[in-house]
């Protein structure tokens, strides 16, 4: 599934009776989510998430100048007739465009699949889609067609959220950065020095143009492009210290600059207790994961308070889906 595949474009005519279900859904939730949204001064979220079980897609809505929708579709399971599933498909994408006021060309299609390591960050198609949106007045670039994921995860918006409360004078690390959202938020929280690290050149660059983009510079905001494992390591021989540090790694990964594969649920008590010998004595690290059967070993852990954050970090667009991701704070 690139953007929209044309085979898949709606027939004009009355809807079937599973298709006016899920328009009726929808403007259930645009009632409720999309109220909410609109009070909250909030423009990029989600407005469907398999409410009905058959109609397995999630649908964030990106307000920027212009509105989009961002739809992936979930995979169905083998149980599942394929062609029924595809012209479950056919009939979502002939009532999207109703609903929401959305012409075709502004809804972005991801099939989704198990992604295997670097996969993941695989480009899926060369439409040059950059637009901004806005979120508690910081700018993000972000990008609906080009890549599986759009530059702004929307159920961190919380995370995001908490890292600006927390700032203000602090020297912040945001380490697997992607496209730097939570280090734009930090730094226009106060923070007094930002440090980006991440092992994708195409994230990096991503990440500059979020700074550029809300009058942040270079040189109090750090960019390092670097595998984060060794990079904590290093980061500790030359003694660099934190007062606040985002850490929210990969599932797993393989990809070319890791020298062995990644595995969050394996190497996450490695991975806390090197970045916590990275904090400042009265310092905090957010640790997030969005791996849905993670187990967190807290015995195993170097640090004297862990707060289970995961509910009070999950909005009211992503109250369906209770394992989108897990949080922790932690102190030394």
């Amino acid at each position: 599934g690139k953007s929209v595949d044309h085979a898949l474009l709606p027939a004009e005519g009355p809807w079937c009776s599973g298709a006016e279900m899920l328009a009726n859904r929808l403007r259930k939730n645009i009632r409720n989510i999309g109220r909410w949204a609109k009070r909250s001064g909030i423009t990029c979220y989600r407005i469907y998430d398999a409410d009905l079980p058959e109609y397995a897609l999630a649908v964030d809505i990106y307000e920027g100048e212009q509105r989009w929708l961002h739809v992936q579709e979930y995979q169905a399971p083998k149980t599942i007739d394929p062609e029924k599933a595809k012209q479950r498909l056919r009939d979502a994408l002939a009532v999207l465009p109703v609903i929401f006021e959305v012409p075709q060309a502004r809804i972005a299609l991801k099939l989704r699949r198990q992604q295997k390591g670097a996969q993941q960050y695989e480009k899926l198609d060369t439409q040059g889609g950059f637009f901004e949106v806005e979120e508690n007045h910081c700018r993000y670039l972000v990008n609906l067609n080009d890549y599986l994921d759009t530059g702004l995860f929307l159920d961190h918006r919380i995370v995001r959220g908490l890292i600006g409360e927390r700032a203000r004078g602090k020297r912040f690390l945001n380490l697997f950065c992607y496209t730097g959202s939570a280090t734009v938020t930090a730094a226009k929280g106060g923070a007094v020095a930002t440090t980006s690290v991440d092992m994708s050149k195409t994230y990096l660059d991503w990440c500059g143009k979020n700074l550029a983009l809300n009058g942040l510079n270079t040189q109090d905001n750090e960019m390092i492009l670097a595998n984060c494992v060794s990079w904590i390591k290093t980061a500790k021989w030359l003694r660099r210290e934190f007062d606040l540090i985002f850490l929210d790694p990969p599932t797993f990964s393989n990809s070319k600059s890791m020298e062995d594969v990644f595995d969050v649920q394996r190497d996450h008590v490695e991975l806390i207790n090197g970045v916590l010998d990275l904090l400042a004595p009265e310092g905090m690290l957010i640790f997030s994961t969005n791996f849905r059967k993670f187990k967190m070993d807290q015995q195993a852990i170097h640090a004297s308070h862990i707060t289970d954050i995961s509910r009070k970090t999950r909005s009211k667009d992503f109250v369906r889906n209770s394992r989108i991701h897990y949080c922790w704070e932690l102190s030394r």
